[in-house]
């Protein structure tokens, strides 16, 4: 029971922002051989359908089973791409520090980017949902909830801020650490 990373393709959704080089995601891109970014927040042009597509195809064009790890906004893409991703080879999804779509700094920034908002059904594959206890962009107790209507198990981060490089999660080996438990959960 359980994958190992060498069983999987990551895919690699960063934030709203792009990925910086001290980030996790980052680093898990360049010490993991089976990972590799996909950058969905430039097709801004195209709105929620170009993200979506971009997601699929590169799920279609992977050789092994998918893990999809999103970090903020990143997290969100994924969850909003998941409908179409239904019958995909995906493994599962690890969603580190999703970002609430409805405080208003946010749903603006949404918005002008044509992304809808997430829906709150279940995700069709398994999920764990990292969250921090002062993160500043979601409530811990709304990251909960996100979990609960996705049906993805939950992780407290405890007080990890935005769980990126600027809160000094660069490495992040907890993080890898709760990759590892969360991938010995999934059926093989």
């Amino acid at each position: 029971m359980g994958y190992k990373v060498a069983e999987l393709d990551l895919l690699i959704v960063p934030d709203g922002a792009g990925l910086d080089s001290d980030h996790w995601q980052a680093r898990w891109v360049r010490q993991l051989r089976t990972a590799r970014t996909v950058e969905v927040w430039e097709l801004a042009q195209g709105g929620d359908a170009a993200r979506t597509a971009a997601l699929a195809r590169a799920v279609a064009a992977a050789e092994r089973p998918v893990m999809l790890v999103g970090h903020g906004l990143g997290a969100l893409a994924i969850v909003k791409a998941a409908p179409a991703l239904a019958g995909a080879r995906i493994a599962g999804a690890l969603l580190v520090a999703p970002t609430d779509w409805n405080l208003p700094a946010i749903s603006q920034v949404l918005a002008r980017a044509g992304f809808p908002p997430v829906s709150s059904d279940p995700l069709p594959f398994p999920s764990l949902v990292v969250a921090s206890r002062n993160d500043p962009l979601i409530g811990f107790e709304t990251a909960q909830g996100f979990a609960f209507d996705w049906g993805s198990d939950f992780a407290d981060a405890g007080e990890a801020g935005h769980i990126d490089a600027a809160s000094g999660h660069g490495p992040w080996p907890e993080g890898l650490l709760r990759f590892g438990v969360f991938l010995k959960t999934l059926a093989a």
